[in-house]
């Protein structure tokens, strides 16, 4: 009598997608290993400096010298075995965490190329980092404050925008304060304006994101170039100075990175602490995210869905406005055209990076923050790389982050669907 084999036992398929993405990640890391080798080794010359402190530091501490050529030796063979090993046995489990150790070894072997043979202040540049990542990070939250309930935020641009004009025209009118405030209120005005599209009247969320940023761009940039042009006294608010912690602001390397910003820098740590424990820990989060996972489910057991997403888009709206001031009265005092440069957009990138949480969001817009402060610090450093290229570091970032290191990130199970109420 003749066996019949058991099919009843599952049969283990390999998943060819995160295959093909493992061994893609593989070919990425050798050709960073082969860009390092061909191009940074043969132009190395001497050690790098990284300065760790200040002259003004309370407790200053030793420079980091690394030598060049050791240490690009290294890193080459660290990215071809970490580039093989993906590639030869399609390490799946390990793909994002090989690529994000593969992006960090290569950033630093650039650094150190770019630095061999001069001096670079590390703590300037983390200092520039936290501030640059101020608006991305705040950016961010408004967007993890919006999907969080279902509502794709799109128009985080024009409401950073808005706040910015805002803070600036109130701010050179009422003094820092007024201007602050105007711009939160106005945020808050442009969030609660998205929520009833979008809410109430079932807009396409997309479009009516697209519609905000096109109106915030197209009247801010109208009265810049005709009432700003003209009365250059409404264009000229105070900054918001740094205010070093006392102690904290001392310690070596972090305290000037987290303790010795303006208010800006520490709003948006306290927003993320906030909001991270609003959405987590009480009953409201709770209900603000059962709207955005099912919010039928959550409207059977008497969450008003509608009520619940006006409060956090308008909120997101209120955190927009006040990461757009950081524009105006955290760093230039003045209003520019268009002077926000698609940080909304980037915003978006974090929170998805992010995995819709704001602590992540924060992480994500630091690794941006880092693109951006690298790039301005490197100019002063005169590397051969154009300048036009430098610029654009901070949207390579974006895209290698997102295609590469998020994998299978989860938005809410409804987001960016209306819901009517039966």
């Amino acid at each position: 009598m003749t066996a019949i084999p058991d099919t009843s036992a599952p049969i283990a398929r390999i998943d060819t997608g995160k295959q093909r993405q493992a061994r893609i990640t593989g070919i990425v890391l050798l050709g960073c290993a082969v860009l390092v080798a061909l191009v940074f080794l043969p132009d190395i010359n001497g050690s790098a400096t990284f300065r760790l402190s200040r002259p003004t530091d309370r407790f200053p501490i030793g420079n980091l010298v690394v030598p060049g050529g050791p240490f690009l030796y290294a890193a080459t063979a660290i990215l071809a075995f970490l580039g093989a090993r993906q590639f030869l046995r399609g390490g799946i489990r390990w793909t994002s965490l090989s690529l994000g150790i593969g992006l960090a070894i290569l950033v630093a072997a650039f650094l150190v190329w770019a630095t061999a043979g001069k001096a670079f202040s590390l703590t300037g540049m983390l200092q520039a980092t936290m501030v640059r990542a101020v608006p991305i990070a705040l950016g961010g939250l408004a967007g993890v404050l919006s999907e969080r309930v279902a509502v794709v935020n799109i128009a985080i641009e024009g409401m950073l925008l808005a706040g910015a004009f805002t803070g600036a025209l109130v701010g050179s009118l009422l003094g820092g304060f007024g201007g602050l405030f105007a711009a939160v209120a106005v945020g808050g005005l442009f969030g609660f304006i998205l929520a009833a599209l979008v809410v109430t009247y079932r807009m396409d969320q997309i479009i009516a994101g697209v519609v905000i940023n096109l109106f915030v761009l197209g009247l801010t940039s109208y009265v810049s170039s005709q009432v700003f042009a003209e009365h250059r006294f409404l264009n000229n608010a105070p900054v918001f100075r740094a205010y070093k912690i006392p102690l904290l602001g001392d310690i070596p390397v972090i305290g000037p990175m987290f303790f010795q910003q303006n208010l800006f820098v520490y709003g948006a740590l306290i927003m993320v602490g906030v909001a991270t424990y609003y959405l987590f820990h009480t009953r409201m989060g709770l209900r603000a995210r059962a709207v955005g996972e099912h919010p039928r489910a959550a409207d059977t057991l008497g969450i008003n869905v509608y009520r619940t997403r006006y409060i956090n888009v308008t909120l997101a709206g209120m955190v927009a406005g006040f990461g757009g001031a950081w524009f105006t009265l955290g760093a230039v005092g003045r209003f520019d055209e268009g002077m926000t440069g698609g940080r909304g957009y980037i915003g978006l990138a974090a929170m998805i990076f992010g995995r819709w949480h704001p602590v992540g969001a924060l992480a994500a817009a630091l690794v941006f923050g880092f693109a951006d402060s690298l790039q301005q610090k490197l100019a002063l450093l005169n590397t051969p790389i154009p300048s036009e290229f430098l610029a654009m570091s901070p949207y390579i970032a974006t895209i290698i982050v997102v295609a590469g290191l998020v994998g299978r990130a989860r938005a809410p199970a409804a987001d960016g669907q209306p819901y009517v109420k039966e």
